[in-house]
């Protein structure tokens, strides 16, 4: 399997027989690039123009929103009930946490999630080994909550931080992924643009923390 970070909430995600999956992919008015090359699949966390923008991907894509069990190309995926804020959604809204397997690693794509995790959503996510989880603060989770994510999280090997402020997005009041690094102190790996190969027998054997910079 593939990965690559494009940007915001925004991963591509390949496996070795070819199919593509994009996440949460933004708006014109989100400075980063645009996904390049067709999806066959995009996941949808929520609502919100820096997440939902799937037009913007190539090909005929099968779009996934909402909570529901999914099979696309041989590949499971499950949509976890969540919310954007710590009020049960009254302030921004519901968030929908995406779990799926890809070439035997088990991933989560946490979009825009606003809490930490309580026992019926960890239940689904006891399998997890890559985490893509956003860091950032203000809008979703900072960095003090996204460790506790991480640490209730029983098989996560990799955490790739995202929603971060970048100097692509400097004016935005997110923190930068530096905050989250010092208050996760585990050790961490800066690769530079992706794509980078994960693999069920490569995977660390302790958490790690991948910083990959966008698109």
């Amino acid at each position: 399997m593939k990965l690559n970070w494009i940007g915001h909430a925004c991963f591509l995600v390949e496996s070795k027989d070819g199919t593509a999956i994009v996440t949460d992919p933004y708006g014109e008015n989100v400075p980063y690039k645009a996904p390049e090359g067709p999806a066959h699949v995009v996941t949808v966390s929520h609502e919100h123009f820096d997440h939902n923008a799937v037009g913007r991907v190539k090909g005929s894509p099968q779009v996934l929103r909402g909570v529901g069990e999914w099979n696309v190309r041989g590949i499971p995926f499950r949509g976890i009930a969540a919310y954007h804020d710590t009020k049960g959604g009254r302030e921004r809204g519901q968030d929908v946490i995406f779990k799926f397997t890809v070439d035997g690693v088990t991933l989560a794509h946490f979009g825009d999630l606003g809490h930490t995790l309580n026992a019926e959503q960890l239940k689904f996510l006891q399998d997890v080994e890559v985490a893509l989880l956003p860091v950032g603060g203000y809008y979703t989770v900072g960095p003090k909550e996204a460790v506790e994510i991480i640490k209730s999280l029983p098989k996560v090997k990799v955490v790739v931080p995202m929603h971060f402020r970048t100097q692509v997005v400097k004016d935005w009041p997110i923190r930068p992924v530096e905050e989250f690094l010092q208050e996760a102190a585990l050790p961490t790996k800066n690769l530079g643009q992706g794509p980078v190969e994960i693999t069920p027998g490569k995977l660390p054997t302790t958490k790690e923390v991948w910083v990959l910079d966008y698109a």
